[in-house]
């Protein structure tokens, strides 16, 4: 009797599991790799607009959603939330909101045990108690000042060396004993940011679909006057071409070459939120392939990483296909995450029209309506793609578990795993993990093991100059390369002797890896003690002495205190008139003429924002000029004493309003771009007396003459169209303005 009441006890309990009805979705309209399954994680209702994502230590979904997009950019109608399944079928059935009313929020980290998000301007950081925020501390109140949507800081990734980077900034940030650090980076991308393994990071803008840093994030910028031309913000792969299953509208779809005989897109008009895959359930192949979005034409790409010395290539990894595409014209894939279960994650905006009205054609505005994608609003979701019959991971609560255990997880294959587990440690700041740390950082058999363990033993200040000596003897060469990095911090009179001997045992393993990273810190060694680590720079220069990188590299590593070494090394029998010397004599001439490095000069909002033009400038063009107008590789060419900007303000005026496509020539430089400039004729928002504030602004901040273009003018060149009736040519400027 007893048993049969305990029976249906357990049939009423299980009678009343909550069930709920989440909606429906097929995706009989995505074409994924054969293998893989793709699945819908969460959707509207619940979202509306996500742009970002991030997991928190329990394996939740939390998720920014911009629904202010275009349609109310001003209103505080966004929020950040967490996804809940409380029915455990997969599917998120309910959305807890954790921070409400924001205004166009667009990135989030789960980091330091709370929450750091992005609300242009601020960078915000809050604690997290029992799912919501407290004591909310403002971490930056310039993060994303100025710009579009398309054009502001973003991504928020936490890097292996405890540095949250962002796409589209030249700032870095970093929480160290309770306060807040902010200081230079590189410039990089446009939307979505990425790492490896080693910690190398990834990126891209719209026509570029994968850009990287050769080498670790800082390590040719610490020369305050020598900007690098190697090494940083690379394209990793001159193949640009995609393979949409329809037509879809693009925003230059008029433009010749753009959309092939079919109306096809032929080539990336709108990369962003590349990842590099770091998880586990994919084949070992799949291990580091980058993936790509292209939300204009429906589809995530797949990308392989090929690693030669110091340099970084990437190969599609198909042609003809996809590694995922859709016919479904509400697809717009723009972020991408590893998963804590080993899986990868699609953030889908889901919406009709995602190209900003700042740079909308009328072509595109005319293809919105006509395919009523303007009235697809509303919508969002959450894919995630798995490997076919692998059996799903359980995600372990990693605030339940002990520190050996937490320790231990620094071994596992997922990535996702390894770097949160690191971050964890170090904010536990439990001293008792120092002797385990210490003791993976020793397993040469687990080369990821002890790079994580290294790096939340520098987080907890428990980092030996002894330990580091160990593990750039026995480690292998890319863990033997941030030993070195790291060892730069002990760079100290009582440490020449043992360093100068570690330094004469790796270079004779001859790896360019060691070689390298040790070209970056001679320098500050030198500094030390010349007469023990100059013979080092000779050697390393004169055995690299045709790359360009590896002299670039010995140079990041000097001081401005070390000009009268410098100018020593380059009167040397064997340094004269080689390509060492010539980045010497660069180095030296920059740090005479007082010239810094445009990271370490304070320039854009903070300067000349109380002009309109200043503020125009910062807000469309600087997201491919470059605030300081030096213009950035491969996307847009220098302002900077350019002949647009001192010789004819019409032929400057038509090329603001109407565009310029093809190649560009700026002083005696040919320069060739995938993409078209825009014209600002379409946007509503930009006035004559706008146009007429830029030229001022651009031609006094970028010239040593300023020059004007009138009101009247102005309103005349909006008539003068080119042959084509849309962007001009040089050429034909050319020919109008001889």
């Amino acid at each position: 009797m007893k048993f049969l009441s305990c029976l249906i006890s357990c049939l009423v309990l299980l009678s009343c599991k909550p069930v709920f009805e989440e909606p429906v979705i097929a995706l009989d309209d995505y074409k994924i790799e054969e293998g893989f399954t793709l699945e819908l994680v969460a959707s509207e209702p619940l979202l509306d607009a996500p742009v970002a994502i991030d997991f928190d230590n329990k394996g939740r979904i939390w998720v920014v959603d911009m629904p202010g997009f275009m349609n109310g950019e001003t209103d505080p109608i966004a929020s950040i939330k967490i996804l809940e399944d409380l029915d455990n079928d997969g599917v998120a059935d309910h959305a807890k909101i954790v921070v409400d009313s924001l205004v166009m929020p667009r990135a989030l980290a789960l980091v330091y045990g709370g929450l750091l998000y992005a609300e242009p301007p601020n960078l915000w950081f809050a604690e997290i108690e029992n799912d919501q925020i407290k004591n909310k501390i403002l971490v930056d109140s310039l993060y994303a000042p100025d710009g579009n949507p398309e054009h502001q800081p973003n991504g928020l990734i936490m890097n292996i060396d405890n540095w949250i980077y962002s796409a589209k900034s030249n700032f870095r940030y970093q929480k160290k004993h309770g306060k807040w650090i902010k200081e230079p980076t590189s410039f990089r991308g446009q939307w979505g940011i990425t790492k490896d393994d080693f910690g190398r990071l990834y990126f891209n803008d719209n026509s570029r679909q994968l850009l990287g840093d050769y080498v670790l994030p800082n390590l040719l910028i610490r020369n305050k006057f020598y900007t690098p031309k190697e090494g940083l913000n690379r394209v990793l792969t001159d193949n640009q071409r995609v393979y949409p299953l329809y037509p879809t509208p693009v925003n230059r779809g008029y433009v010749k070459g753009v959309l092939d005989k079919d109306s096809l897109l032929v080539h990336f008009t709108a990369a962003c939120g590349p990842l590099v895959y770091r998880g586990t359930n994919f084949s070992d192949n799949y291990n580091q392939n980058v993936f790509v979005c292209e939300p204009a034409a429906n589809l995530v790409k797949r990308n392989i990483l090929t690693f030669n010395g110091v340099y970084t290539e990437a190969n599609q990894a198909y042609q003809d296909k996809e590694f995922l595409a859709s016919t479904d014209e509400g697809f717009r894939p723009v972020n991408l995450n590893n998963g804590p279960d080993g899986n990868m994650y699609i953030v889908d905006m889901h919406r009709g029209v995602i190209q900003h009205h700042v740079y909308l054609s009328p072509y595109l505005k005319k293809k919105s309506k006509e395919e009523k994608l303007d009235s697809l609003v509303d919508f969002g979701r959450i894919l995630k793609v798995s490997k076919t019959g692998v059996q799903k991971q359980n995600v372990p609560d990693l605030n339940g578990l002990s520190n050996e255990a937490l320790v231990n997880l620094l071994k596992s294959e997922n990535g996702w795993l390894r770097d949160r587990v690191q971050q964890l440690i170090i904010l536990k700041g439990d001293k008792s993990t120092i002797n385990l740390l210490n003791d993976v950082v020793q397993e040469v058999q687990s080369p990821l093991a002890q790079l994580h363990a290294m790096y939340a033993l520098q987080g907890l200040d428990a980092l030996s100059f002894e330990t580091l000596v160990d593990i750039a003897k026995n480690g292998n060469s890319e863990v033997g390369a941030h030993a070195v990095i790291l060892l730069e911090d002990f760079a100290k009179k009582e440490n020449t002797n043992v360093a100068s001997l570690l330094f004469k045992e790796l270079i004779g393993k001859n790896s360019i890896t060691l070689d390298f990273y040790l070209s970056a810190i001679i320098g500050n060694w030198a500094t030390v003690n010349k007469e023990a680590f100059l013979p080092f720079i000779e050697m390393l220069s004169a055995k690299y002495k045709n790359h360009q990188i590896f002299q670039e590299a010995l140079v990041s590593g000097f001081s401005d205190t070390t000009i009268g070494l410098q100018k020593e090394l380059i009167e040397k029998e064997n340094v004269k008139n080689t390509l060492f010397a010539e980045v010497l004599t660069k180095n030296i001439k920059q740090f005479e003429d007082k010239k810094l490095n445009t990271l370490y000069v304070k320039i854009g909002p903070t300067k000349d924002a109380r002009t309109n033009g200043a503020h125009l400038y910062q807000q469309i063009c600087a997201a491919c000029h470059s605030s300081g107008g030096e213009g950035i590789e491969g996307l847009a060419p220098p302002l900077l004493d350019s002949e647009y900007l001192k010789t004819s303000m019409e032929k400057l005026g038509l090329v603001l309003l109407h565009g310029l496509e093809g190649s560009v020539t700026i002083n005696n430089t040919v320069y060739n771009f995938n993409g078209t400039m825009p014209g600002l004729i379409d946007n509503t928002n930009i006035s004559d007396t706008d146009l007429h504030d830029i030229i001022n602004y651009i031609t006094s901040a970028f010239t040593k003459k300023p020059s004007s273009l009138s009101i009247e003018k102005i309103k005349e060149l909006r008539n003068q169209k080119s042959k084509s009736g849309s962007e001009f040519t040089e050429a034909e400027l050319n020919t109008l303005f001889k």
